[in-house]
């Protein structure tokens, strides 16, 4: 299948691929305000012209974590037709083991935009509109559009086993931990093959070693043939047992966010189909690299000709080739770092990512070149226009693209707006800095932990306004609260080894 064929322009160009195609069924795909991807499946009968425009009335929205209350819970879908695309026949099947009969269905999947029942206006807590109305807000701010480009990583296992069962991470006090499998793992005592990697030496081995290229390769001609998602390049990551990145194209912020959750969607689907498992939490091995999201950012205008214009790069300026206007960017970045992390690492497992000698960002400051900074401007090649963006390091995975893209948009045009000058870049490895240095250079700290990052969000959203209401702020941060005091309130099997004998 070739990508042009598979983004459709109008309603009537899907129904008229639905009669001739003979697709039976269509995924309605949509994110719920944490990120975790929900789906309706809906006869291709359904998708009329008339759905388009009306919405599809589908969704109880008071079973979906952070929507609504049961007395108000009928809500719409709309599909979006550009976002149509035909499935692989692997794509929701069974993958368990010994899974037996599987009904070889032919489907296709379409985002929807949420509205609300009885009035049909669009639903504030739906991420996806979150980043439509950002884009809006930089479009009101004289720009012509912004291009995004989230670098994902994830790990592939061959199991991950709750100890002594799944119920016992719950009620643990008759025991409970974890283990992971994984053919590459250096504790891997059935490797047949007998090539390991060891703890932070996974970064681009050849093949034996990395023993998922083959798997990525799927993953990456899948995305490009069936989803029309341009893939640069992939490879295997620092960490061992099974850590990989696939680069995809940048775009604009809300068709980048569509495919990020196709990307980690297909990563799943083939990995279960190897009878793997992909795994995206930020912290899932104790002694190795977590996984990072970096977020490469810039704001374009448009000249009276119509030449795009990178309203990032200045070719006179000395250090970075960066213009004011991103310079203002970064400003509003940094002066939001700790509010940004609710958003952009909003899991208690992220900040056992933020931590020292990993290799992760904790320290708030920006840098050419520099990755032990939390703000990176990539600096491959000189006077190169179209390459000049801000590089965000602070993200993980397991956060809603929708809201990471929206809130730092927001946060960098509120530097803009505000003229907030960022503080002097940093050209030392700050991770070898001591507290006293960091100090000296005005180099902040990002939160330590869920509640910390929470805590600075109730403080500082103003700048979130334009696209976060108030309401979703309220829900947000007391969900994540709940999560902190769960994890928080369970002893770990570490606590007894350290504390056992008190």
């Amino acid at each position: 299948m070739q990508a042009e064929k598979i983004y459709k322009n109008s309603a009537l160009d899907i129904t008229n691929e639905l009669e001739k195609s003979g697709i039976k069924w269509i995924r309605l795909n949509f994110c719920d305000p944490l990120g975790f991807l929900h789906q309706i499946t809906v006869n291709s009968n359904e998708i009329t012209e008339n759905a388009f425009k009306q919405g599809i009335p589908r969704l109880d929205g008071s079973s979906i974590r952070g929507f609504k209350e049961i007395y108000e819970s009928d809500m719409l879908l709309k599909p979006d037709p550009s976002t149509f695309a035909i499935l692989p026949d692997y794509f929701d099947k069974n993958h368990h083991h010994g899974r037996g009969y599987t009904y070889p269905s032919m489907a296709a999947r379409m985002f929807v935009d949420i509205y609300e029942g009885f009035g049909g206006k669009r639903y504030s807590r739906d991420s996806r509109y979150m980043a439509q109305k950002a884009e809006e807000v930089l479009k009101n701010k004289g720009f012509e559009k912004s291009y995004w480009g989230p670098e994902l990583e994830f790990f592939v296992f061959n199991k991950i086993n709750l100890l002594p069962n799944p119920m016992s991470s719950v009620n643990c006090s008759g025991g409970s931990g974890y283990s992971i499998e994984s053919a590459e793992a250096p504790w891997n005592s059935s490797n047949e093959s007998g090539y390991t990697i060891p703890f932070k030496g996974g970064y681009f081995p050849a093949p034996p070693a990395d023993s998922l290229t083959d798997l990525r390769d799927e993953v990456s001609e899948t995305l490009q043939e069936f989803f029309g998602i341009r893939v640069e390049a992939h490879h295997h990551e620092v960490a061992t047992a099974g850590q990989c990145e696939i680069q995809m194209r940048y775009d604009d912020l809300v068709h980048v966010a569509d495919n990020v959750i196709t990307y980690k969607k297909t990563v799943k689907e083939v990995a279960a189909k190897r009878e793997m498992i992909a795994n995206f939490m930020p912290k899932p091995i104790a002694l190795d690299n977590g996984s990072g999201m970096h977020v490469s950012q810039s704001l374009w205008t448009k000249k009276k000709h119509g030449e795009d214009i990178n309203a990032f790069y200045d070719s006179s300026d000395e250090y970075a080739e960066l213009s004011q206007t991103a310079r203002y960017y970064i400003g509003g970045l940094i002066e939001h770092a700790r509010s940004l992390c609710a958003i952009t690492n909003p899991t208690t497992n992220s900040y056992r990512r933020l931590i020292p000698g990993f290799e992760a960002p904790i320290n708030v400051a920006w840098s050419k070149m520099n990755r032990s900074a939390s703000i990176r401007i990539p600096a491959h090649f000189k006077n190169m226009e179209t390459a000049k963006r801000v590089e965000y390091r602070t993200p993980d995975p397991s956060s809603n693209i929708y809201l990471v893209e929206a809130a730092l948009l927001l946060a960098g045009l509120d530097g803009i707006n505000k003229k907030i000058s960022p503080p002097n870049h940093i050209d030392k490895d700050i991770y070898k800095l001591t507290e006293q240095e960091k100090r000296e250079c005005g180099i902040k700290k990002l939160p330590t932990s869920l509640m910390e990052a929470i805590e600075s969000m109730e403080s500082d959203n103003e700048f979130l306004k334009p696209a976060f209401t108030n309401d979703f702020l309220e829900m947000y941060c007391q969900i994540k609260k709940d999560e902190y005091t769960t994890v928080a309130a369970i002893p770990s099997p570490r606590e007894f080894y350290m504390y056992g004998n008190i």
